[in-house]
């Protein structure tokens, strides 16, 4: 199946520290790409993959379930634990999630997480009746592209698969379970105006994670802050967190 311009996976082979990053749900690499070169120049290992179904076609997302991700995102994790000193993962909306999801299964193999605007509770009543939704109805607008920025665009779907979403209230309840598990230092970054991930999801983790989790407000972004006006914040942020929980040090490439 042909990719999309600009969908493509990001790798660069960089020093003994590893970032995962984690893409958002319809969305690519392309939303996280930047954040990945930011990373990359700093000298650090950078994978960022792209999810089984996503890149392509809605249709063939459609295919695709929540543990098909997550498998994806399990073995990229495992290639650079095999490569580097120590990982950090880093995550967008669902991908935020899944990033949580690799620290609750990890443990301290992940040394930190960063995640922008996750989705981690149902806050779509919808999804709530899509295991009967999707038996007659295989799709629903789109939720790509919720950016403030003049100008930027992000590379997803104009169609939810309706198959695929009907997943996603099991992984969410998954995560939330186990989210005790989740020791290491956590940094969050939310966007108040975020059309996409209501501020649930985020008040959830606050009470629910003890003083590991510290909260950021992104005032000048949607969703996809990531490709938004506080984009070069998340990343500087993310690297002062990386210098702070790292036990080894950054280095730059020669």
């Amino acid at each position: 199946m042909p990719l999309l311009p600009g969908a493509e996976p990001y790798q660069h082979d960089g020093g003994e520290i590893g970032v995962l990053l984690c893409h958002g749900f319809t969305g690519s690499p392309q939303s996280l790409r930047p954040w990945g070169e930011y990373l990359a120049a700093a000298g650090l290992t950078v994978s960022l993959p792209r999810l089984p179904g996503h890149g392509t076609t809605w249709q063939e997302m459609s295919r695709t379930r929540w543990e098909d991700w997550y498998a994806e995102l399990d073995k990229s994790f495992a290639d650079l634990r095999g490569a580097c000193a120590e990982v950090f993962v880093m995550g967008l909306s669902m991908g935020g999630c899944m990033a949580l999801r690799l620290a609750e299964v990890h443990g301290e193999a992940v040394r930190g997480v960063v995640v922008v605007n996750p989705s981690v509770v149902n806050d779509v009543p919808l999804l709530r009746m899509a295991p009967v939704l999707k038996l007659f109805l295989r799709s629903v607008p789109g939720v790509a592209g919720d950016i403030k920025k003049e100008g930027a665009v992000e590379i997803g779907y104009g169609r939810t698969p309706v198959r695929a979403a009907a997943t996603l209230p099991r992984f969410w309840k998954l995560v939330q379970a186990d989210l005790d598990r989740i020791t290491q230092p956590v940094l969050v970054y939310r966007s108040p105006q975020d059309h996409v991930v209501k501020p649930a999801s985020v008040e959830f983790l606050r009470e629910r994670m003890g003083n590991n989790l510290e909260i950021r407000e992104l005032l000048d972004s949607y969703h996809v802050a990531t490709l938004d006006n506080d984009a070069s914040a998340i990343f500087a942020g993310s690297l002062d967190f990386i210098s702070a929980h790292a036990s080894v040090p950054l280095t730059k490439d020669s």
